[in-house]
């Protein structure tokens, strides 16, 4: 650690492995514990909340004490360096590596920018969860520094209002901060941020999103696939969504907001959780963003994270993914302390909508259903203006074409036989064509009105 790099965490701000302290107290073991079951990291004593430096001195006593509680943890925590620089006492935390740890007030872990004590059901998680590395944190294949996007990288320090100047000379350390760079390279988490040609290096981290006529998946009149890193496709998906919502404008003093059918913090809300808590290790998998006529779905790879259970759901906050976790809470594109689940239930309920469906296999999956006045009846005006369109199209192929096949106008208009099939006999109904001789060999018609319906 030196002058630079403290400046570099300090400018950065609290996070997963970093946590801010006005003064010295004994509760410190606290903190050193949540990091040793996170990914270790320091404690700057001297520092206020806010990134404000107040100052704090360094004895020899204080420095004893320090390692006195750590030792006393159980297992026990040989701490790095504890060094004064400037004003500020700088305690490096490393990562345990026999997790979990606990100190005299219990199991403690980070969650975010916070230090959170852990229920029973998480102290289980993270003992199942240290047999496994998580594929986050795996080295990415293949992968070097110049594979990094410096665009992305400054899109990133915007997202998270930094000032801090990345050059050559601070770019690892810088990696390093953020938990994505070790001795051995650039981590998943890395690649799946940062990475030039993300796609390249996590071929099945892709974003699928689709719209949908109707209520089921019959008829798609949309679809994006954005194989981008994660910023990209949480950004990619809410301008998606807005295309396809409704939207109304209310005035407030003099000022215009649009509000949209479903709450858009909800959605981002839903979005941000399946990224950060997708299973990035199911190959050939991709998250879903579905829009239909009643509902969206967003549906991710990976069913609830172990220590998750029915009856904890919304209330205990188990990250899959922390390092990609705290990223986001960086940019402030999260909740802290796993209040997700609760905010959109809140946001849905404010709109009087119905509450969102979450359901859980080996895909997690949110549900929002859209106000019955847009999808119900603008639903069956798009529909019906649809169908007469297709209709009016059938006219004029067999105008231009008596002996048009079925077979032909499906493929001129993109649907199926069925559909042609049923739009035919809807037309025969409305005595506007009839069917001259058999099936084969014979020809189309066309019989009473057939100006374009309006």
């Amino acid at each position: 650690m030196n002058n630079e790099q403290l400046k570099l965490l300090i400018a950065e701000g609290e996070g997963l492995t970093l946590e801010f302290k006005e003064r010295y107290t004994s509760k410190i073991d606290r903190d050193i514990v949540a990091l040793t079951n996170s990914k270790g990291g320091y404690i700057l004593l001297g520092i206020d909340d806010n990134g404000k430096i107040t100052g704090e001195k360094l004895t020899n006593p204080m420095k004893a004490e320090i390692h006195s509680l750590a030792r006393n943890c159980e297992p026990r925590i040989e701490l790095g360096k504890i060094v004064k620089m400037d004003q500020v006492v700088v305690i490096e935390v490393p990562e345990g590596k026999e997790k979990p740890y606990s100190c005299s007030s219990g199991y403690f872990r980070r969650l975010d920018a916070m230090t959170q004590k852990m229920t029973q059901q998480e102290v289980r998680a993270v003992f199942r969860k240290a047999i496994d590395t998580a594929f986050e944190d795996i080295p990415c294949p293949d992968f070097q520094l110049e594979d990094i996007s410096i665009k992305k990288i400054k899109a990133f320090l915007a997202e998270t209002k930094t000032s801090y100047k990345v050059n050559k000379d601070n770019f690892t350390a810088f990696l390093a901060s953020l938990s994505i760079y070790k001795g051995e390279g650039i981590n998943n988490a890395g690649a799946l941020m940062f990475a030039s040609d993300v796609c390249r290096f996590v071929p099945y981290s892709e974003i699928i999103l689709a719209a949908f006529k109707g209520m089921d998946k019959t008829l798609i009149y949309d679809r994006k696939d954005v194989g981008n890193d994660l910023l990209t496709q949480l950004k990619e998906s809410i301008e998606f969504i807005k295309k396809h919502l409704n939207v109304r404008s209310e005035i407030r003093d003099f000022d215009r907001f649009d509000i949209f059918e479903i709450p858009l913090d909800a959605l981002r809300e839903a979005v941000v959780n399946a990224i950060v808590h997708r299973d990035y290790s199911m190959k050939g998998t991709s998250i879903y963003l579905r829009i239909f006529d009643d509902r969206i779905e967003i549906e991710n790879p990976g069913g609830l994270p172990r220590g998750i259970t029915k009856e904890n759901f919304g209330k205990t906050s188990i990250r899959r993914n922390p390092i990609i976790a705290d990223l986001f809470h960086r940019m402030d594109k999260m909740e802290r302390l796993g209040s997700g689940i609760e905010r959109m239930r809140g946001l849905m309920r404010d709109a009087d909508l119905k509450a969102p469906v979450f359901e859980s296999e080996n895909f997690f999956r949110a549900v929002f259903f859209r106000d019955e006045k847009y999808s119900l009846k603008t639903g069956q005006k798009s529909s019906q203006k649809s169908s007469q369109k297709s209709s009016q199209k059938i006219l004029d192929y067999i105008k231009s074409n008596p002996k048009i096949t079925i077979k032909e106008m499906a493929e001129n208009l993109n649907i199926s036989d069925r559909s042609i099939k049923k739009h035919l006999t809807n037309l025969r109904n409305q005595e506007k064509i009839r069917r001259i001789g058999p099936d084969k060999g014979g020809y189309w018609e066309i019989t009473g009105n057939t100006h374009h319906d309006r």
